[in-house]
């Protein structure tokens, strides 16, 4: 890790107005032994101070009541161009921007990903949610230059005991991914956490899309894959905010991408794919969960 050198009375490069010896020191100290030994460290840039994450988790807040909104009136025979109205409407309403609409030409302000679809599925009014359904809404937001991004899967009306297991066990996989979210584990404890779980369940989980960190921009490094092995990725810092968001699928973790619209994701056998998605802060102690 290559970063400028602070002396010790010198004021912290975290802008927290302490000597560098009475904030980070011993922290970049430690951080620097990790990378002694080979492990891959953030740079400083991808730690957040306590006034960003509070930016972000302002914005979170606006991001959690979208979702409650959604929440409040997602059902059978609503086509999913409504369900982006609601959250375009919410959202500014709130103060806020819908941090997906226009990024790298996305053409609208959520992600509807229904069944068989992984991820990046497009609201269309053309799209009907019917019952037996599940539903993975992904709503992002960016508030005052801050952003956060969390989703929620939703069974539309009676649901089948499977898919509804899928939804519970993608939950839980998040759960067993927040347990190893603390200083000095690595991402690579979250993906093995989350993975295992998913597979003693008798599910994949999707390779080629993960989570990301987040704050100062939509997208950030590093990626967080969750089909890793334990001690393995990044080191886990506190100032590090992140997204843990698994793709579990019900059949075969293969996948590919619509031809015609260059966005929604599919699994490759047909079967369904759920998806719940969190933003989390390494704390001193452990972790704060921003965005659920």
């Amino acid at each position: 890790m290559q970063e400028n050198k602070i002396g010790r009375n010198d004021p912290c490069w975290c802008g927290s107005g302490k000597k560098y010896k009475k904030c980070h020191e011993a922290i970049d100290e430690r951080i620097a032994g990790f990378a002694l030994k080979g492990h891959m460290v953030p740079r400083r840039s991808m730690l957040k101070t306590p006034e960003q994450i509070e930016g972000i988790r302002v914005s979170g807040k606006i991001n959690i009541a979208v979702l409650d909104e959604v929440a409040s009136q997602i059902k059978a025979g609503m086509n999913t161009e409504e369900i982006d109205r609601i959250v375009y409407d919410t959202t500014v309403k709130m103060g806020g921007r819908p941090a997906p609409l226009g990024f790298e030409g996305f053409p609208k302000s959520v992600c509807t990903s229904i069944n068989e679809e992984v991820c990046h599925g497009i609201p269309s009014e053309h799209i009907v949610l019917k019952d037996g359904d599940i539903i993975n809404v992904d709503v992002s937001t960016e508030y005052k230059g801050y952003y956060s991004d969390s989703s929620r899967m939703f069974c539309i009306g009676e649901v089948s005991p499977e898919k509804k297991m899928l939804v519970e066990v993608t939950r839980e996989c998040i759960e067993k991914g927040l347990e190893q979210v603390k200083p000095w584990n690595f991402l690579g404890d979250v993906g093995y956490a989350v993975h295992q779980h998913a597979l003693e369940n008798g599910y994949t989980v999707v390779q080629e899309i993960g989570g990301h960190s987040i704050g100062l921009d939509f997208h950030e490094e590093p990626f967080v894959s969750f089909v890793t092995k334990p001690g393995t990725e990044m080191l886990l810092v506190p100032g590090m905010v992140f997204t843990i968001e698994p793709m579990v699928n019900m059949g075969t973790d293969e996948i590919y991408q619509d031809d015609e619209n260059g966005w929604t994701i599919y699994t490759d056998d047909g079967k369904p794919s759920a998806q719940w998605e969190v933003t989390v802060a390494v704390t001193g102690t452990g972790h704060e969960v921003l965005v659920y």
